[in-house]
């Protein structure tokens, strides 16, 4: 077995109800199209994680499965907490390498999500935001992750210091773009223009005018 597939692969995400996902996109999109295109996102996520070499995929869910979830993945609820007191149980949930992404990188590929783990011991991907839209620990420890302020411009450069300061060798994925804004939106479905996410964005954009 590859260091690839010895992997649990975890992506943490909201069930996209109008008014509780994607918030950001209103205006200009109303809450249920910014909940369909918070579907769309994830649908892409949840097909590409599929795609990928792993031992065990696993949806980290803040509400209810719906018909978007495919086959494939187990499902556990999110804890209580802030969203470091969330990735760091979400973490200690799992035994041997686990990489963590979110639902707004649909743009993300098989090929960035297949660690190996034979040089380093943490591989983290900076978003545009200064987030991170992925992190993964070769020996998963919640400990490097809770208290790691959240949602700030220096989110990704904190939790890079901590894993660093850890000891371990960081490998850096490249950067990507979450969704959060329209002006993200536009460019996260030119990034994937095949995807589920951009043939939702083109959709609304032609019924709306925007």
């Amino acid at each position: 077995m590859s260091s690839a597939d010895a992997t649990t692969l975890l992506v943490i995400a909201k069930e996209p109800r109008p008014g509780r996902v994607k918030t950001r996109l209103t205006p200009p999109f109303t809450p249920e199209e910014a909940a369909a295109l918070a579907e769309a996102a994830l649908v892409d996520t949840l097909r590409v994680v599929l795609a990928t070499p792993a031992r065990r995929r696993v949806l980290v869910l803040d509400g209810q499965p719906g018909r978007w979830l495919p086959p494939g993945f187990d499902v556990v609820p999110q804890c209580a907490g802030g969203l470091d007191e969330r990735l760091a149980a979400a973490f200690g949930g799992c035994t041997g390498p686990a990489l963590l992404i979110g639902m707004d990188t649909p743009q993300v590929t098989p090929a960035l999500l297949t660690v190996d783990w034979r040089d380093h011991e943490a591989c983290l991907g900076p978003a545009a935001d200064g987030g991170f839209w992925a992190l993964g620990l070769a020996e998963p420890d919640p400990g490097l992750i809770r208290g790691v302020p959240m949602s700030t411009a220096t989110t990704g450069a904190v939790q890079r210091e901590r894993l660093v300061a850890a000891g371990l060798r960081v490998r850096d994925l490249p950067p990507l773009r979450d969704v959060d804004t329209a002006y993200d939106a536009v460019r996260v479905a030119a990034a994937a223009p095949g995807g589920t996410f951009a043939a939702e964005l083109s959709r609304l954009t032609a019924v709306t005018g925007r």
